[in-house]
């Protein structure tokens, strides 16, 4: 099967040194390892397991016989992560509370950040979300969406102060699903800051793709990893943003998450925020695997072992560098990590790479840890993969809604104005977008 290019290949938006050509404003469909017609209604906490269909198609039990993230913290900058869920407990260290509002990193105002520390490492225990890297820790940051501004008073430089000071501790990954239509020098600054230290930063490219489509940050900066969202069919989803941002794409649509803050049952949602979360535990996995890479070579690994019928030099205005397949390196041994010392996302070197590896002890108090002032017309495996466990290119289309699992019920973009700026941030709606 072959699906036809409405134009050629374009230069695309420079991202650094690394992003060379953007393949049209397209994007590339596939089919992951293993393909699920349908999943089930009305998740709860009994059979949530059973509708998280990516962990067979990307070969988790394989994968987890190799590597499950132990030793790797990854940090949470989010709507704060309740510890005491039945898939939590003993995963979830010391955080901080960048809100500066009544409660701390543990009051999650919304499920939303719970989710996402469970995408990435929720044991299943008592029937709850099983992560990608069960083994690995989560260092929990709150920060604020709209509805939690409107109803607190808040910092209102609480993004930036919250990827400064998870820069600033052992975490070596940084997951963070909220997004702004707005860049900011203090937060483009503190990315910079999060890269010098050796973190590998990854955020959502937004959920409004049939939309405004607006350029998402912190995604969008050269210094972090935006990621898009896919379905079960390796279709990216048709409210997923895109554009030459886009770094990788991964399962999003149709996952489980908390349905509010209530913590008594899953609702079918999905999105660039869960996808962002299970980018994280992709990584979290290859790098427990490899503890001596830098950041910069666990990237470079997923960059190129990542799903793609097109030339390693172009990049998908949908799927960046391709769908993101950590088996490939974990259970192929395929993956070039390179110098350890330059980021495939800038193709500059990194003044503290090396600082990446560490330990997973918990972070300093608040206190000391606050900042300082597209596709080829191909339909077969990329070459020399075998069919069976490779993510395979197809259609140059996004979903246009005849397999929607459930997109309806992914993320939207909320509006809010707090002092003199204006911060839009990513939260998910439920209903009709």
């Amino acid at each position: 099967m072959t699906a036809e290019m409405s134009h050629a290949p374009t230069r695309g938006r420079s991202r650094g040194a690394r992003r060379r050509r953007l393949v049209g404003a397209l994007a590339a469909t596939a089919a992951w390892s293993a393909c699920f017609s349908g999943l089930a209604p009305s998740a709860v906490a009994q059979d949530v397991q059973a509708k998280q269909w990516y962990l067979d198609a990307m070969q988790a039990e394989e994968m987890w016989k190799v590597s499950t993230g132990k030793g790797i913290t990854v940090a949470v900058i989010d709507t704060g992560v309740n510890p005491d869920t039945s898939s939590l407990r003993g995963q979830v260290l010391k955080g901080w509370d960048a809100t500066e509002a009544e409660g701390d990193e543990n009051d999650d105002y919304d499920g939303h950040g719970t989710t996402m520390a469970e995408l990435i490492a929720g044991t299943g225990n008592g029937g709850g979300l099983k992560g990608l890297a069960p083994d690995a820790k989560i260092i929990p940051y709150r920060i604020s969406d709209t509805e939690f501004q409107d109803n607190n008073h808040v910092n209102a430089h609480d993004s930036e102060d919250a990827i400064r000071a998870a820069a600033d501790t052992d975490a070596r990954i940084i997951s963070m699903s909220f997004g702004s239509d707005f860049p900011a020098d203090e937060e483009r600054e503190a990315a910079k800051y999060a890269l010098s230290k050796g973190k590998l930063f990854f955020a959502a490219a937004g959920n409004d793709g049939d939309g405004a489509n607006a350029v998402q940050y912190p995604a969008a900066y050269d210094e972090v990893v935006a990621v898009s969202s896919a379905d079960n069919k390796g279709t990216v989803a048709k409210t997923s943003q895109h554009g030459g941002f886009v770094d990788l794409a991964s399962p999003g649509v149709n996952v489980p998450d908390w349905c509010d803050k209530t913590f008594q049952s899953y609702c079918d949602s999905g999105g660039t925020s869960a996808a962002t979360a299970i980018a994280s535990a992709s990584a979290a996995l290859v790098w427990s695997a490899h503890p001596d890479w830098t950041a910069n070579q666990v990237l470079r690994v997923l960059f190129d072992t990542a799903a793609r019928d097109w030339a390693d030099d172009e990049t998908s205005a949908y799927l960046g560098h391709g769908l993101i397949r950590p088996s490939m390196n974990l259970l192929k041994h395929k993956g070039d990590p390179g110098d350890p010392d330059i980021s495939p996302l800038t193709g500059k070197s990194t003044s503290a790479s090396a600082s990446g590896s560490g330990s997973t002890a918990s972070p300093a108090p608040a206190g000391s840890a606050s900042p300082s002032a597209s596709a080829s017309a191909s339909s077969q495996p990329p070459q020399g993969e075998s069919g069976d466990d490779a993510v395979v290119a197809g259609s140059s289309e996004p979903d246009s809604g005849g397999n929607n699992l459930g997109l309806i019920a992914c993320a939207v973009v909320a509006v809010v104005v707090v002092g003199a700026g204006a911060f839009y941030f990513l939260r998910r709606r439920r209903g009709a977008v």
